[in-house]
């Protein structure tokens, strides 16, 4: 069975984004890895998480701007 959560999307559709500082510890972690320096367990968690919350945002972001269109 589907579950279905209403949520008020805001106007302001840049909120709908990671805040600067998990931005820059996201890119700071990548950075790290593109270098060719190994993340640790934690960090490589970590980096992986913030992607997906990442990508959740810009989702919800794109909902939001197709259902306000």
């Amino acid at each position: 069975m589907p579950l279905t959560i209403e949520v008020e999307m805001p106007a302001d559709l840049d909120r709908f984004r990671l805040p600067d500082g998990v931005a820059d510890r996201l890119h700071a972690l990548l950075d790290r890895q593109d270098a060719g320096h190994p993340l640790t367990d934690a960090e490589r968690r970590e980096a992986e998480g913030l992607v997906s919350l990442a990508d959740f945002l810009a989702l919800l972001k794109l909902r939001a701007e197709r259902t306000a269109g």
